[in-house]
């Protein structure tokens, strides 16, 4: 095979791309041009329909070491953190999120907070002894719980 009497050109490149993937930070979203002045070790997602040295590399990283360019396409739940959006991207197999976080439960301390969603909670209506206010104070609880996606 070529290289064979040079191993260490294959071994130096596995460590440049390497470098580039352990603990991997992204410049910001995904971009279709690569930057005109790159710095060694910067990171970017490539997005689909990229030009120039990226074309063909949709939803790849995009990684700028030693003079050049490395590629290194996502697998299922490999994360980057986005330094710009201040977030975590995941690869979900067939695209980047948005930051977006998939959880069965959330936990605090040791204590679960936030759990698996449960029915609606309906309005209030009905009973002997009608309270408008009460029932004001209610329909607002449920539109908060409502607009913070905790119920629905």
């Amino acid at each position: 095979m070529p290289g064979q009497a040079e191993k260490e050109q294959f071994h130096n490149e596995a460590l440049l791309r390497l470098d580039g993937l352990v603990h991997a930070a992204v410049e910001g979203a995904p971009v279709s041009a690569p930057p005109a002045d790159p710095a060694e070790g910067q990171c970017w997602i490539v997005s689909p329909g990229a030009t120039g040295d990226w074309a063909g590399r949709d939803d790849q990283l995009a990684i700028y070491s030693g003079g050049g360019w490395r590629f290194v396409a996502p697998v299922p739940g490999m994360a980057v953190w986005d330094k710009a959006a201040g977030l975590a991207r995941r690869w979900t197999g067939a695209a980047w999120n948005d930051g977006a976080i998939a959880a069965s439960a959330l936990v605090i301390e040791g204590r679960q907070v936030v759990g698996p969603r449960q029915p609606e909670v309906a309005s209030s209506s009905g009973g002997t002894t009608i309270d408008a206010e009460a029932r004001a104070a209610i329909d607002v609880i449920i539109a908060t719980l409502e607009s913070h996606g905790l119920t629905e």
